[in-house]
């Protein structure tokens, strides 16, 4: 009977951790309303800063996404080769990114990028190529 019990609470084990393995333990929740993400690592509230997203007549699409590809140094080939420092993308042209208009932080005002201040866009693509791009999510809600 301890072989039993030993075997079955290894093999729950096994596979508790392979089902926590292929969970992002970095999520980037953006709150349009409120015009911030909040960054948590493995549950916990590392940062919230405020963002900047799409002004009218664009749209940042909502859902959840994995991070799919990472830049440093990006420039948009769509809107006249516009920097797009420390670019996390996660849906086609759409990527968290750094910008230089500071002052409209905090209210919408991209083509439908996530952007951020400079220094947390570095923290951010610092800590998602640092976790693993695959290990990380990025959630856009109302």
């Amino acid at each position: 009977m301890r072989t039993f019990i030993a075997a079955a609470a290894a093999f729950l084990a096994v596979q508790f951790a392979a089902v926590g393995s292929n969970a992002a333990n970095l999520v980037a929740k953006v709150n349009l309303s409120s015009q911030t993400m909040t960054v948590t690592q493995n549950g916990i509230v590392k940062y919230r800063w405020k963002v900047s997203t799409a002004r009218q007549g664009y749209v940042t699409p909502t859902g959840s996404y994995s991070a799919k590809w990472a830049s440093r140094n990006h420039r948009s080939r769509k809107y006249d080769n516009a920097p797009m420092p420390y670019a996390i993308f996660f849906n086609g042209g759409y990527a968290v990114h750094a910008t230089f208009d500071l002052k409209r932080l905090g209210r919408p005002a991209s083509h439908g990028c996530v952007r951020l201040h400079p220094d947390n866009a570095a923290q951010f693509f610092a800590m998602a190529t640092a976790n693993g791009l695959g290990n990380t999510r990025i959630v856009i809600a109302q």
